[in-house]
């Protein structure tokens, strides 16, 4: 018996899978740079690679099958970002990203982007943010998706150094246009409670700031716990080891708290060996809502698509499990009710197109 089972999906598996209208909520931008992307950039920017740097973009792909954890990703994740120094360069990269997915049925998209990656290069938060701005804006004039940009703290640097680039997005904050604030990189020995104050910082700048983390994907049950007890987050990126505690599960349930799962990332990171050993049924019986997301596609092996695909190859969900995930991510969004409205008419259309399978 197949340690790993694996059912082979339909031609209208894949057509529904394709239609059903999808929103990503845990999107890295720099983690769309594609080989090809990065050898053009450093090229055009006079960017010198470091000499244990694969020397082709073909060598680089095939270099990404063989992270061992999520450290071994970050360090070649930070060399790619190196490549990225114009206003353009973003709006390429964003554009890239956003065009791919078009045709993968996305509709919404919440953006991160690490502007500490970029601000420790001498690169101002303005650069970045209005080159990701301009690829939104031209997609959504071109195909109807709607997008918003999260800013992401990297949690391997210190307090001081997040609450100074908190300072220099204030203007960002204050307006609006940065719609949120996230933690992300290791997880491990950076629990969320060490930047509290960072958040509250934050939150103070404009009350409607939405706020996330990653937790619980190194990091056990208790890391979701203290972003929701000590940052106030509303929606936790990962959380996949909630399921090692039944208290967070229930809590996660009853406070209708989004997890933004990442099934390929998972694996290629060694979260899980495989993605059927992701709690994707008991989160669905225990209603705990969840949204399917590429995380850093480029490295990954796969979009957002991809990642659909792979849930039903190894879960085998019903058409009715798929609306209700679609839902859940839907709702869970943080674009206006209106918009919510129109994604769920347009989920309906799809639903009842096809038959169950």
């Amino acid at each position: 018996m197949c340690e790993f089972p694996e059912h082979p999906l339909s031609q209208t598996q894949i057509d529904f899978l394709t239609e059903i209208p999808k929103c990503e909520h845990h999107l890295h931008i720099e983690g769309t740079l594609e080989p090809k992307l990065l050898f053009q950039l450093a090229k055009k920017n006079n960017i010198t690679l470091p000499e244990s740097f694969p020397s082709t973009h073909e060598e680089l792909a095939e270099s990404y099958n063989h992270f061992s954890n999520l450290q071994d990703f970050l360090d070649v994740y930070y060399i790619g970002c190196n490549v990225l120094i114009t206003e353009d360069d973003f709006y390429l990269l964003a554009l890239e990203y956003l065009t791919k997915v078009s045709k993968q049925g996305l509709k919404h998209t919440e953006i991160f982007f690490d502007p500490q990656s970029h601000t420790s290069r001498n690169l101002s938060i303005d650069l970045v943010f209005n080159g990701i701005q301009r690829a939104c804006d031209e997609i959504y004039n071109k195909f109807g998706i709607t997008t918003k940009i999260i800013m992401c703290l990297l949690r391997h640097l210190s307090v001081e150094d997040c609450s100074a680039t908190v300072n220099q997005a204030s203007h960002l904050i204050k307006n609006g246009k940065i719609h949120g604030i996230g933690l992300d990189s290791s997880e491990k020995p950076f629990p969320p409670e060490l930047f509290e104050a960072v958040y509250k910082q934050a939150k103070n700048l404009n009350p409607n700031l939405r706020l996330t983390a990653h937790a619980g994907e190194e990091g056990d049950a208790s890391y979701i716990t203290n972003a929701l007890d000590v940052l106030k987050v509303e929606r936790i990126d990962h959380g996949v080891r909630s399921i090692e505690d039944p208290k967070v599960i229930e809590r996660l349930a009853n406070e209708n708290i989004m997890l933004s799962v990442c099934p390929l990332s998972n694996v290629v990171l060694r979260v899980v060996k495989n993605v059927s050993e992701l709690p994707i049924k008991k989160f669905l019986q225990a209603n705990v809502p969840f949204s399917i997301n590429s995380d850093d596609p480029a490295y990954f092996g796969g979009y957002i698509l991809d990642n659909y695909l792979e849930v039903q190859r190894r879960f085998n969900l019903t058409k009715q499990d798929w609306k209700t995930i679609a839902t859940n991510a839907i709702n869970g969004s943080w674009c206006d009710e209106s918009r919510k409205a129109e994604l769920l008419k347009e989920l309906d259309v799809v639903i009842n197109k096809y038959d169950d399978f």
